[in-house]
This record gives structure tokens, sequence and C-alpha cells, in this order.
């Protein structure tokens, strides 16, 4: 059946190649300039639009179901203040490489420029955010129009999701009429089918290659890592979908080397870490000061980092850890560094790593595993972090009957209240515990990351974590949770603090709307928590009031409003006081409390809102006692070194 019109025939014939690229979901927003493509999505048998109010939450809504999936999610929405909205989204795309591709419908050309309603310069909106830019022309009804339609659709979503994977851009014009309104001989009778209807197959099928090493290169890196004493392997974050955990695991195994990974890189947790030598409490006892043997006259600390051995080869895959104090110590080290790329970018922020490799990081690895001979290193070097991983964990467990090694732990279990009880980091560990398997965790910036990061080490269980690192903001953290969810049948947690909940409060809507469950845990600290980690918490004024914030809100009134089942927890210092003799006893019970209240609320139907009030600065203070025990029984210092942070 011919289209009514050229409108609805431009639009049928891009969405029906997007489908064609493996597309299964869009994500619109109403509007009317948009009317073609959001009809053409609707009535497309393949295609699951999920429907978002707010440009800004639907943006964010592809983001987290494209990094959980590693396929695009098209975004369709109308002219003017609506595209700008998804720009925060497009930034952490572009910088955490998430395939993400914006459909922006617009005003046509001759309307441009001339004070006409809801209309801006939508050409290049995003600037050099997006790997693909292009201004659609208008719809015309001709073969070798839609031709060039459908290899640009097809063009558009390989760019997304090629070794460079991120945004995309097509601004799409349309005249009136917007709706499937018949307009006679707009569409002619004689239009070939293969225009109209296009290919069996993609009309332009794009085949991906993977970048790699040629063989001699190969060789020469494999002879690298064989070679080296005490080599480690450091995982970042890891660019959807993911990396390989077997190719991993295979080549620690050829080497000899630990397996430092961030949380967000796919490899702390799971089955593998049962045979990997996976090390993930590293933020807890690395630092600056520790690499290089330390300096004549330091004391304690340089007496601790001569006993310390360094790596003197790492091999780097992902983005940068999210630990600066892990980036700081392989800054100072003066070992080799092996930056692992697809893209061939630089992701090394200390400007300390001395090669860039341009490869597929699991391919890499699994290459890497059959032609490494023999290379075991050091007998105690992977013992050295292996031990140390243990003893931080005891510490931070207050493990204070856990035998010799978990004396630091017995001293933080005899300090004052304000120093060693509940802290968020035993919130994020409470919820870890409990969470199902198989499960899908989607962690904050701010402080959850870093509490993540420290306090939650290598599990058997099948977690896979994700937050969006690329520009670290705290916008649009409700919505890419949520997104991620819809990509996945596992259950859904979202770890949020107060302030990123209030920011986007408004993407709970799509609980109800996109039909996905999710468990929120809302540590509510009443403010910006984070500060106190920062040199500015001891000037005040203005610290308070201009970057503290504190706001008063509680929560439950937002989980009546989304028809969230709703728990309140109270962890701060006061209300814990009858729970418990000691100050470790009072943070297990209430971390008992956290972990109980995950565990109904995925045993229960629909989605809930776990309310955690905190103390911000208790919680700091408890988080620097902690990291002075692990000092003393890693190290055996006798204070903790300093620690800096950025503010996301």
């Amino acid at each position: 059946m011919t289209a009514p019109n050229r409108n609805v025939l431009w639009a049928n014939a891009l969405v029906d190649e997007l489908v064609a690229a493996g597309v299964d979901a869009v994500v619109a927003s109403p509007g009317s300039r948009s009317t073609p493509l959001t009809v053409a999505a609707a009535g497309h048998e393949e295609l699951t639009v999920f429907s978002q109010l707010d440009e800004r939450s639907a943006a964010y809504f592809a983001l987290g179901r494209a990094r959980r999936t590693g396929r695009v999610t098209p975004l369709i929405c109308t002219s003017g203040t609506a595209a700008a909205n998804y720009h925060p989204a497009v930034m952490e795309a572009s910088e955490a490489r998430v395939p993400l591709l914006a459909l922006t419908a617009d005003r046509p050309p001759e309307l441009r420029d001339s004070g006409a309603n809801q209309t801006a310069d939508q050409e290049k909106l995003y600037g050099d955010a997006v790997r693909f830019y292009k201004d659609l022309p208008e719809p015309a009804a001709n073969n070798r129009a839609l031709r060039s339609l459908r290899t640009t659709v097809a063009r558009a979503v390989a760019a997304a999701e090629g070794a460079d994977q991120g945004p995309v851009h097509l601004n799409v014009p349309f005249k009136k009429p917007l709706e499937p309104t018949p307009v006679p001989g707009d569409v002619p009778d004689d239009l070939p089918e293969a225009a109209e209807r296009g290919r069996d197959a993609p009309y332009v099928d794009v085949t991906a290659g993977a970048p790699e090493p040629g063989d001699d290169e190969l060789r020469a890196l494999a002879a690298e890592l064989g070679d080296a004493d005490r080599g480690l392997i450091v995982a970042g974050p890891a660019d959807p979908p993911g990396i390989d955990p077997e190719s991993v695991t295979a080549l620690a195994h050829a080497t000899g080397f630990p397996v430092l990974a961030d949380p967000l890189s796919g490899l702390r947790y799971g089955g593998h870490t049962r045979v990997a030598p996976v090390v993930g409490n590293y933020d807890a006892y690395l630092s600056a000061d520790l690499a290089g043997g330390g300096e004549e006259g330091d004391g304690d600390a340089a007496g601790a980092a001569r006993e310390w051995a360094d790596p003197d080869l790492v091999l780097r895959l992902g983005a940068s850890p999210t630990s600066k104090r892990l980036r700081k110590y392989l800054a100072e080290t003066g070992a080799d560094q092996y930056q692992v790329d697809p893209a061939g970018r630089w992701r090394e922020a200390e400007f300390a790593a001395t090669d860039l490799v341009v490869a597929e990081p699991s391919r890499l690895c699994a290459r890497l595993s059959r032609l490494v001979g023999g290379g075991s290193g050091e007998p105690d070097w992977r013992a050295q972090w292996e031990e140390a991983d243990r003893v931080a964990e005891a510490v931070h467990v207050r493990d204070a009957d856990g035998g010799d090694d978990t004396d630091a732990a017995a001293d933080v279990t005899a300090s004052d209240e304000a120093d060693a009880g509940f802290h968020e980091g035993d919130a994020l560990r409470a919820v870890a515990s409990a969470l199902p398997d198989p499960a899908t965790l989607f962690v904050s910036n701010s402080m959850p990351v870093r509490d993540l990061d420290r306090f939650v080490g290598p599990t058997t269980a099948n977690v896979t974590a994700l937050g969006n690192r690329g520009v670290s903001g705290i916008d649009g953290i409700v919505s890419s949770a949520l997104g991620a969810g819809s990509g996945t049948t596992d259950d859904l947690t979202l770890v949020v603090g107060d302030i990123a909940l209030y920011h986007d409060s408004n993407g709970l809507l799509a609980v109800d709307r996109c039909d996905v469950d999710v468990t929120v845990v809302a540590v509510n600290n009443d403010g910006g928590g984070i500060f106190h980690k920062l040199p500015i918490e001891s000037f005040e004024p203005p610290f308070t009031e201009s970057f503290k914030t504190p706001h008063g809100l509680d929560f439950e009134p937002l989980a009546e409003l989304h028809g969230l089942g709703y728990e309140r927890i109270d962890a701060r210092p006061d209300a814990l006081a009858d729970r418990g003799e000691t100050p470790a006893e009072r943070a297990r019970a209430a971390a008992d409390d956290v972990g109980a209240a995950v565990s109904r609320a995925h045993g229960d139907d629909g989605s809930h809102l776990i309310e955690v009030d905190t103390d911000a600065e208790a919680s700091h203070r408890t988080r620097e006692r902690l990291a002075a025990a692990v000092e003393r029984a890693v190290h055996g210092e006798s204070a903790a070194r300093g620690e800096g942070s950025d503010s996301s």
C-alpha cells in the first residue's frame, strides 16, 4: 500500500532501516514536529516504543539501556528546546562511549532563522560530541532520495556502534502535514518497491572490524608481559558491551598478574573470580606516597613503601579507574604502562602511560594469553595484593575476631562512636550482599560509586554494576538506571544520593510508563555529602549554604506519587544509640536493617524506595578512621595518607 504522503513514506523508510540494522526499541517524547517519526515507530510491529514525557529523562533512559545491552536505542523528539534537553546525555555518551542516536525533528529550511515558532538552529547542535551528524534533506518521494536516506540510517547506526562508539545525530526536517493525512499525488504510484519497502536485509549491511596489532607487534607485547617480574592488569570502567572475563582470566593465569578491577569494569563480580586473581579493595591501601620506595626522611611512610613492591609493567583496559588513589599510585611507580584502547584515544589523565595499544581489549587479552610463555613473575607478587585485599576487607567489616591480621579492625571497634559508627559504605556493602543473583546494580556518581569502589570487594555473585562515569554528572541517574533495567530480565537496584534523586525525580515516571521494576536505595545525608572530602569543608561560610546545601526533604511523598513501596531506615548516630554496646555493633545492626529491606523489596512485586538517613560528616569521619586502620593493618603506618577527591 502506497503511503498517504511523503512524510509518512520518509519516516517509514527511516524506521524500517533502524529495525533492519538491529534496533529493537526507541524512546519517543511527545511533540508535533516529530509526529511522522513517532507514528512510524509506533506502527512497526518489531519495535518497542518507550514513551517518555521529558526529553532529558528520555535521553538518559536510552543511554542506560544502551549501556546495559551494548546496542543503540534511538531517540525521537520534536524541534526546539526538546533537542537541547538531549545534550547532557549526549555528552555522557560521548565520553563513556555509549551508543546513542538522536533523531531530532526540525522545521523545514525556509522557516529557520525567520522567527518561526519553536524554531532554533539545530544544525550540529551537539558539536564535536557526536561521531556522525547529518541534516537530512526534506522528505522526497523519489528513488534516489530514499536510497540516500536508507544508506544514511545504516551509516548512523554503524557509527554509533563502531569501534569508537558513541552518540550520533540525525536532524530530520518535516513540512506539514505531519499526520498520516492523504495528499493526492504526493507519492507516485510507480515508485520502485525497493525504494519504498527497502531490501530484505539492511539496505547497507555494515561489516564491523575490530582493531588489533599485527603479528610482530603482538609477539613483542607478549614478550614484554612474559619478561615482567611484577605485572598488573588494571581494568577501569568498561565500554559497552563490556570486556570478556574469560579472556582476562586467561591472560592473568598466563602472566601471573593480579587483576585490579574497577567495580564498573565487569570484572570485579562474577563466577570467574573463583579462579581469577581479582583484587578490589585497593582504594583503601594505595596512594602516591606508597610508590617508589618512599623518600628519605619520610619516616613510617618511607618504611612502609620500601616493604611494598611496585609493578614494573601495567596493562590498562577500559576507561580511567574510579579510584583516584589507584590513578595517583600508578603514576608514581615508574612502571611501563600499556594503555589499551580500541579507538586509539587517550584515557589516562596522569599522563604516565608509556604505550598506546590500539586494540579491542577482549580479543587482545585472548591472543596474548596464548603467546605469553611461562610468565609467572615473582612468587610473592600476587600474594602481596591478595593479602592486602583480605586485610582491608577484615577492617571494613570490623572483624575484631578474625585473627592476627585484624588488630586494626579491633582498634576500630574500640574507637568513639563518631569515628567508627555506621557509614554510607556500610549501606553499599549491605545492598550488595542482599542482591539477588543475577542482578543489575546501578550506582550514582558522587559518593555511592566511590563507596562501592572502596567497600564492596570481589564476589562470585553475577552482578552487573553500572554507572555514568563519562562526565560523572549526578543528572539523569534515575532515568539511566531504569533504562538499564528495561534492557535485562535481571532484578534492578539503584543506589542514589538524595541530591541526585531530587535532580532526576521525574525519571521515576518510567517505572509505570515503561514497565520497569526497580528497588531504589536513597542514601539521604541531607545535601552534598561529598564536599566533606574537600578542603572547602573548613570554610564556613560558605560551606553549608553553598556546597553542602541541606534541603530537609524526605522522599516518602515521592514514593507515594509514583506508586512505589516505601521503607525508611534512620542510620544516623543518635538513632542507633540503643542498637548495640559498641560502634561496630551499632553499624552492623544498621547494615542488617538495610540488607533486610533490600531483600524484602526484591521478594515483593513492584517497585520500592528505601530511604536510608545518614549523617554525612559522621560518615566521612568514619571513612577516615577506617582508612587509617587499613593503612596500619597493611603497611604498619601510624596514620593514614591524605585523600583527595573530585566532586562527582
